[in-house]
């Protein structure tokens, strides 16, 4: 390689990218929170429920999940509960991603979540700049690599 100009491959860029859960049952919010994660550069995979984000927490194994807290079949909690009681998840960062107010950050943190973020304090009705900002800030206390576009 002249120069050394490395050629990077596509393998190499999706295997370096931060793999990233989002768990919402809101079709729009979820739809809207996922292209603007993936324009940032996250591998992301989505839930509709707390049932899937268990089976696709253990099946993907991602780096971090943002997790609502009000879910069908299996509650925010009960999920957050269950992936720090599994030795195969308890060591993926659980962001709660939520419209619950502040009040129940300690707790949630006590039961494992790394972060707690409230969805009506980032202004999503305006954009996702705000997560995506948060979350760049907790990808970096995780001693993550943000990703370029975030």
């Amino acid at each position: 390689m002249a120069l050394g100009i490395r050629r990077w491959r596509v393998a190499d860029i999706l295997a370096s990218a931060i793999k990233l859960l989002l768990v919402d049952d809101s079709k729009f919010l979820r739809l809207a929170t996922e292209r603007a994660l993936q324009r940032a550069g996250y591998d992301v995979f989505t839930a509709t429920d707390g049932e899937r984000a268990l089976e696709i927490a253990e099946e993907k194994q991602p780096d971090v999940i943002l997790l609502d807290m009000l879910l069908p079949k299996i509650t925010g909690l009960d999920v957050l509960k269950a992936l720090k009681k599994n030795p195969s998840t308890a060591g993926i960062a659980v962001v709660v991603f939520t419209g619950l107010s502040q009040k129940n950050a300690d707790r949630l943190q006590h039961d494992g979540a790394c972060a707690y973020l409230e969805k009506s304090e980032l202004a999503l009705d305006k954009g996702c700049e705000g997560l995506l900002s948060a979350l760049a800030k907790i990808v970096r206390e995780l001693n993550l690599e943000v990703p370029a576009g975030a």
